[in-house]
């Protein structure tokens, strides 16, 4: 009855960007408007209550992927093949204007706290500054969702990345590790980044492993990011064959498309010649195909070009690099797949949240494509191979398994193991198709993030869009709400620092995230978003002021014509910064900034 309901009020079109407010879209007729409003509140209620009569709470799913862009995949504009995201997307809800923090790190402190990064003590990377918001350290002041959902009767899995501390060593402290902070199983790794052949730091629950002596999980080829989708679907099979009646959380946090560029060869294929034509093609054809879905205004234009295609020294090896990426993004989706696979198989889908979001815009970090370090591959191994049962210690790994010295530079195609390579400047650009800037700044192509949100049994709207800005801090605010959650002010001698973030769930049924602001700061580039106004500027530079309904690509600074408005956000970003542990600015290189210049 909902559900029809919800279907005879929508609007009989697709409802995009054009024909709707900013905030929302909604259909054009104010009669037909007005009526949708009287019926959210309706269906608010009688969805929740019929969704808890059928199934109560629901299980959660929480996948995160790594240094991709807001355009790669196909449902946000990319030509890369993702249809188990695009059928998340079909059959749920699209938010346009969602964000993340810039960094890995800052992120997933984040978004597992339901806090601002500094707040959690993560404000920069896992390095201690001797401030309280630069300690690159999970603090206790702070509970993870995994620990809040347990608390909540929830059984509570983990599979892939952690990187909230810096504490990695297998026989160091792990008051930090995943099993420590709420996760009653745990597979991945406590670092940041490694090989996708032989990662660093893999864990499972609290022992360290290798990938080639692990008795639980031995695959005809050894990849990361399957082994996080098969550990995240057995999960679900083992708590549900195992006969649990509680709802699950599961958190997945892949490291595709991260560099290394690591890709399988039957993955890598699927892309060759697809991207030979260089950026500024994809470019348009992505900005084309997302005006066309009405995820992009006409009236946003595309930010300039980063790199000259007709200037790059080494085509095929350029090219080379997005198939890699390319092929690290498909296989992830297919992990995807696996995952809904296993909870269609265990008749879990209907009442399962999933969201899906990245960690932060395209990464235009260069590493391993200097020409001074290139050298061309052996025909055989040069060293001795590793043991099976020894642990891989380095994040850059020296060597192979079966004894290939690791390359980097341009004398070697990125894919294989014995390459540590990242795709470069030229490509983030068009990741980040068509926002400014990338991974580590705050203006729109290092923070915006898809963020899709599926849930049959709970979120009666399906292939929409949602303009509301949103923030991860929202995640955990959610998880809280429709786990029906207690949310603590203390635990043992610390006191908890109250949650950021407002939850999704009024979204769900277009109705409005009532909010005041959403506020940014890594490495010194800061920002706050109110409203359509955003105020941006990077590390010691001065403010710029975007109205965002007119020109998200941040293409034309207002701060000129309306010093007001700048004046008052500022001032809005300076009361955030002080009760946040933002400050001392600069905090994270160690020191405040010359004079407390912001």
């Amino acid at each position: 009855m909902v559900r029809k309901l919800w279907n005879a009020f929508r609007p009989a079109s697709a409802m995009t960007q054009e024909n709707m407010p900013f905030h929302s879209y909604r259909p054009k007729n104010s009669c037909r408007v007005q009526s949708l409003g009287l019926l959210c509140a309706f269906v608010a209620a009688a969805w929740i209550g019929a969704s808890a009569h059928a199934a109560d709470r629901p299980n959660i799913i929480l996948i995160m992927s790594d240094d991709m862009g807001y355009s790669d995949i196909a449902p946000y504009g990319g030509e890369i093949d993702t249809p188990n995201l695009s059928r998340l997307a079909d059959n749920g809800l699209r938010f346009t204007q969602f964000y993340n923090t810039a960094r890995c790190c800052p992120t997933r402190a984040s978004l597992m706290s339901g806090l601002y990064p500094h707040q959690a003590g993560v404000g920069w990377m896992m390095t201690d500054r001797g401030y309280p918001g630069y300690r690159g350290d999970l603090n206790q002041n702070c509970r993870t969702i995994a620990e809040v959902m347990k608390s909540a009767g929830y059984s509570t899995y983990m599979a892939g990345k952690w990187h909230v501390t810096p504490h990695v060593a297998p026989d160091g402290p792990k008051y930090n590790w995943p099993v420590q902070r709420g996760f009653d199983r745990f597979y991945g790794t406590i670092h940041g980044a490694g090989s996708f052949y032989d990662p660093n730091s893999l864990t499972r629950d609290n022992t360290q492993i290798s990938p080639y002596a692990d008795a639980e999980y031995q695959p005809d080829t050894y990849y990361y990011t399957d082994a996080i989708a098969d550990h995240t679907a057995r999960y679900i099979r083992e708590h549900v064959d195992g006969g649990k009646k509680e709802p699950f959380f599961a958190y997945v946090a892949f490291t595709a498309a991260h560099w290394p560029m690591h890709a399988l060869p039957e993955d890598i294929a699927k892309y060759k010649g697809k991207y030979d034509e260089g950026y500024g093609a994809i470019r348009e054809a992505r900005l084309k195909r997302m005006r066309d879905m009405g995820l992009v205004r006409p009236e946003w234009e595309m930010t300039p070009q980063a790199d000259d295609w007709s200037k790059v020294p080494n085509e095929e090896w350029e090219i080379r690099c997005m198939e890699v990426y390319a092929a690290m993004v498909d296989r992830m989706d297919q992990g995807v797949g696996k995952i809904i696979a296993q909870l269609e198989a265990s008749k879990q889908l209907d009442n399962t949240l999933i969201f899906f979001l990245q960690d932060n815009g395209g990464c235009a970090e260069p590493l391993g494509r200097n020409p001074k370090q290139a050298k061309a591959r052996a025909e055989g191994p040069t060293l001795a191979p590793m043991d099976a049962t020894a642990l891989q210690p380095d994040m850059i790994p020296k060597q192979s398994r079966d004894g290939f010295p690791v390359l980097q530079g341009k004398k070697v195609m990125p894919g294989p193991a014995d390459t540590y390579i990242a795709y470069g400047r030229g490509w983030a650009n068009v990741s980040n198709t068509p926002f400014r800037e990338y991974k580590h700044w705050v203006h729109e192509g290092g923070i915006s993030t898809p963020l899709i949100a599926h849930w049959p049994a709970g979120i009666p709207r399906r292939g929409e869009f949602d303009a509301q800005p949103g923030h991860l801090i929202d995640i955990m605010a959610t998880c809280v709400d429709v786990a029906r959650a207690e949310y603590p002010t203390r635990v043992g001698e610390h006191d908890i620092t109250p949650l950021a973030g407002r939850s999704l769930t009024p979204a769900f049924v277009g109705k409005t995230i009532e909010r005041d602001g959403i506020f940014f700061e890594h490495e010194g580039n800061r920002a706050v978003r109110d409203g359509k106004w955003k105020l941006v500027a990077k590390e010691n530079q001065p403010w710029e002021l975007y109205d965002m309904e007119a020109d998200r690509s941040e293409m034309h600074d207002l701060a000129e014509t309306h010093p007001e408005m700048v004046a008052k956000l500022a001032s809005k970003w300076d009361e955030w910064a002080a009760r946040s542990q933002v400050l001392p600015l600069g905090g994270w290189r160690g020191e405040p900034e010359p004079n407390g210049k912001k």
